[in-house]
């Protein structure tokens, strides 16, 4: 990360700039999923760390959700089991579970606490199975090559309800909530669910004024590859039945759409590729990514 040198008028400037945005979302919630090149890449984290405390300090209410994926993969490998994919989905046996909760539950979510903290913030980590946040059943994956059967593809989840109690009173005592995408079943089992759903999901139930996701693309591309930064719900729809939106980027624009129809008033696909990624597509005219509003 450089130094650039920033004369006082132009840092006014931009204080100037960010006041109508600060005035707009004081006290508002934004429910931020965190994962991508932001979450691997060292000065990106110390990066969002700052923006995020940033944002808690001019008083918004952020909220943390994130994945883990890389780091998953990578003690898979060092404890030898094999990694498995069906449609998409990583198909999670006990073994695989007990590595998902040691990664995302402790490992990752303890760094993100602690960058927060270093950043100068109160960060505080949950997983889905802290104050009954997230109650969960068993995902039946429906089979693309036979439309009337499942696939069984082990302790994946299924968001039932959310809590968020514990949230909530996090947020009243000036903590940021940082949450680990872990449900538990009826019986205290554990599931693994996407990260981007249960931003989602917890941006709904929270009410949130944004949900932010942080990917590896500029945003939502057309199919000629251009940006399209301000689009609603129908625009997705259309996109997603002619195939311009397919892959990986399917359970992002899904969380998306759901929490826009929800009352999610706007929500925001941003490329966590970009320093300050957060900042710029909230407290600037700038932005750096796809605005979908709830209308």
């Amino acid at each position: 990360m450089t130094d650039v040198k920033v004369s006082p008028a132009t840092q006014a400037s931009i204080l100037a700039e960010a006041l109508p945005y600060i005035k707009r979302f004081h006290g508002k919630t934004i429910v931020v999923k965190y994962g991508g090149n932001a979450m691997t890449d060292v000065s990106l984290q110390k990066g969002f760390a700052r923006d995020v405390v940033m944002l808690k300090l001019v008083g918004l209410n952020p909220v943390v959700v994130h994945g883990g994926g890389p780091q998953i993969e990578a003690l898979l490998k060092q404890l030898n089991i094999k990694s498995e994919f069906i449609q998409g989905m990583r198909v999670t046996d006990a073994a695989t579970m007990d590595v998902v909760e040691m990664v995302l539950g402790g490992a990752v979510n303890k760094d993100i606490v602690t960058l927060i903290n270093q950043a100068g913030g109160k960060a505080v980590g949950l997983t889905g199975q802290d104050g009954d946040l997230i109650r969960a059943k068993k995902l039946m994956m429906p089979n693309k090559d036979k439309p009337n059967e499942f696939i069984d593809i082990g302790q994946v989840g299924d968001i039932e309800s959310i809590d968020p109690a514990a949230i909530v009173a996090l947020q009243a005592a000036g903590f940021i909530p940082v949450i680990a995408p872990i449900g538990a079943g009826a019986e205290g089992e554990s599931y693994n669910i996407n990260a981007d759903v249960v931003a989602g999901k917890i941006a709904e139930v929270l009410k949130a004024e944004k949900l932010v996701l942080l990917t590896n693309t500029p945003g939502v591309l057309d199919k000629a590859g251009k940006l399209l930064t301000n689009i609603t719900p129908k625009d997705i729809d259309d996109m997603v039945a002619d195939g311009t939106l397919s892959g990986g980027m399917l359970p992002k624009i899904s969380s998306a759409l759901d929490a826009a129809r929800a009352g999610v008033k706007s929500v925001h696909i941003i490329d966590g590729r970009v320093e300050h990624a957060l900042l710029l597509e909230i407290l600037t005219d700038q932005g750096v990514g796809t605005l979908i509003r709830s209308k």
